[in-house]
């Protein structure tokens, strides 16, 4: 039996951080449930993304989790699968796609480790910061496999940064804690990244581990205290004077 674009990439995101327990795709809600729970959500979910949302909520000490896709998205991966190439076609619904994985296995696994303040800004901004890092990471991995040398150019890097960094527009919003908390997280993971980028393979693998274990106050302290972060620091003063 074929494993799915969904599958693969949950088990790759397990195989670095934890292993959840449960068939994130079990959690898949349609139209009508991800209507419904935009409701719920309040004023602020509508301005996120029409293409997919995740949704998160605690009741009796449990953790309840609803991801959705729309329609259209999906039909960009199955015409584009991104598994036989990735290009202008399906990087973008590629981005959107493993996002919403990262966020629900990274909630997932705060939660078992005992965080329960998931409706606390921290706690999203924590899981944009992670998921922006974790998205450019995979991106790599399905470059360099179309590389007969395995080795991902600089580039490749620039096209994959200006689609993940670049090209968003967290300006767009006019609510202004989400226009910040995109902004700032961007900032934040375009510069960790960058740092990532210099070291091998089996280096990355221990600082990212290391790196998902901090809360979102002591990520941004750490990026910033990296070498070139204070470009960061003076990128965010601007964020947080508008």
């Amino acid at each position: 039996m074929n494993e799915t674009l969904f599958s693969q990439i949950q088990r790759l995101f397990e195989r670095t951080y934890a292993r959840v327990g449960i068939n994130l795709e079990d959690c898949l809600i349609d139209n009508l449930r991800c209507a419904q729970l935009s409701i719920l959500a309040g004023r602020s979910a509508r301005e996120l993304s029409e293409l997919a949302r995740t949704f998160l909520r605690t009741a009796n000490d449990r953790l309840y989790v609803g991801i959705y896709y729309s329609r259209w998205l999906i039909e960009q991966l199955e015409r584009h699968d991104p598994r036989a190439g990735l290009s202008d076609h399906n990087i973008r619904s590629l981005i959107t796609f493993v996002e919403e994985i990262n966020h629900a296995l990274h909630a997932a696994i705060q939660f078992k480790n005992g965080a329960r303040e998931i409706a606390s800004e921290h706690f999203a901004r924590n899981l944009e910061l992670q998921a922006h890092v974790d998205t450019y990471l995979v991106l790599l991995l399905f470059v360099a496999f179309f590389r007969k040398t395995q080795r991902v150019s600089r580039t490749d890097r620039r096209w994959l940064r200006f689609h993940l960094f670049a090209r968003q527009c967290p300006d767009a919003f006019q609510d202004r804690n989400l226009r910040t908390r995109y902004l700032e997280t961007i900032e934040l993971a375009s510069s960790y990244t960058c740092y990532l980028d210099t070291l091998n393979a089996a280096r990355r693998v221990e600082e990212i581990r290391q790196f998902r274990s901090l809360d979102y106050a002591a990520k941004k302290k750490y990026i910033l205290a990296l070498p070139g972060g204070e470009n960061s620091s003076r990128q965010l003063k601007l964020i947080c004077e508008n």
